[in-house]
């Protein structure tokens, strides 16, 4: 019985093969080749967009606005700085002139006075706070030479 269903098995996979056509091996193509594109694609793809940030919290507050033609690109940006001033910038770009921009001021740069404990140099009370004490301190070791354990178990 099993003889008989491998020989069934074998016919019919035999009677289901077909082999691949034969390459052609006439000469090259008939049609013909289309050249590749080269460089890339030079239409204009106008755009716009625009958006702004003002949170008081945290004091960010800052915009922008651009829009391009495909050929130059128009845009202006502000930004509030530490200083307290904000800062203005209208620019234009093409492929000609490059960047260029018009950067303005807006207010006063405010500085904040120096506190005691506060800021950097000779004159900085930060060293000579009280409190203070450069010696580093080191948890006590065990007789093993590790750190003493912390914990004291239940």
């Amino acid at each position: 019985m099993k003889v008989f269903l491998l020989a069934a098995v074998v016919a019919v996979a035999a009677a289901s093969y077909s082999p691949a056509p034969a390459a052609s091996r006439t000469g090259p193509s008939q049609r013909p080749v289309q050249p590749k594109q080269t460089g890339y694609d030079q239409q204009e793809h106008p755009y716009a967009f625009e958006y702004s940030v003002s949170d008081p919290y945290s004091g960010a507050n800052f915009a922008q606005q651009e829009a391009g033609d495909g050929h130059s690109t128009q845009g202006r940006y502000s930004v509030a700085l530490p200083d307290g001033r904000i800062q203005h910038v209208n620019y234009v770009a093409d492929h000609y002139n490059g960047f260029n921009a018009e950067v303005t001021y807006e207010g006063e740069a405010q500085y904040p006075k120096d506190r005691p404990g506060q800021g950097y140099g000779a004159g900085s009370a930060t060293n000579t706070a009280a409190g203070y004490n450069a010696a580093p301190s080191y948890n006590s070791v065990s007789s093993g030479g590790r750190p003493a354990s912390s914990y004291n178990g239940p």
